[in-house]
């Protein structure tokens, strides 16, 4: 299979539309999850939160990165500073570690015909070798550890298995099925520390 990975532009803003479909990847959401206060979220769920979207790729900003195969759209990972996804900041379980500057792998969706076959282990080298291009010296993620297993649709942040795979490590746990995870980036793309 050919993968390959690009940053989400406004050139490619069709892709994204065509891979989340008409349901904005699940119930409405739009990747907007994390961006929103939980009421902005609900009251504009669906159209809206496309449009947030939209807006959000138009002003330049990269939001995350789409995968391809055979020059199809079949993934997306999620993946900003930290600061861009202030639902964070509002939760018990993924409060910050400390005061150092991260970018955050938030959300993944993947195309069910897609599933199981290790690409969300290449959407997060992908996401890991953006957030090095943009000057980022640590990336955090916020996976789920189920105790058994869950539906695809559950565990749209990855689960802990992938990052430990790619050579994330444990920074903190303030739940026991979710822990947040670190990787840290040297000039050349290995894990330093």
């Amino acid at each position: 299979m050919e993968w390959e990975c690009h940053p989400l532009t406004t050139e490619r803003w069709p892709d994204f539309v065509r891979l989340f479909g008409e349901r904005g990847a699940c119930g409405g959401c739009w990747c907007m999850w994390w961006r929103l206060k939980r009421s902005e979220f609900e009251r504009q769920k669906g159209e809206g939160n496309k449009k947030s979207m939209e807006a959000l790729v138009n002003s330049g900003e990269v939001p995350g990165i789409l995968a391809y195969k055979d020059g199809e759209p079949v993934a997306w990972c999620s993946v900003a500073p930290r600061e861009n996804f202030p639902a964070l900041d509002r939760s018990r379980v993924l409060k910050r570690v400390d005061e150092t500057p991260v970018w955050s792998i938030v959300c993944f969706f993947v195309e069910k015909n897609h599933r199981g076959k290790g690409l969300s282990a290449q959407l997060v080298k992908a996401a890991l070798a953006y957030a090095l291009s943009r000057g980022s010296q640590v990336v955090e993620a916020y996976p789920m550890e189920p105790q058994k297993k869950w539906p695809a649709a559950f565990v749209w942040t990855g689960l802990v298995s992938v990052f430990r795979k790619v050579g994330f490590i444990e920074a903190a746990r303030h739940s026991e099925s979710r822990p947040i995870m670190r990787y840290y980036l040297t000039k050349d793309g290995h894990r330093g520390r």
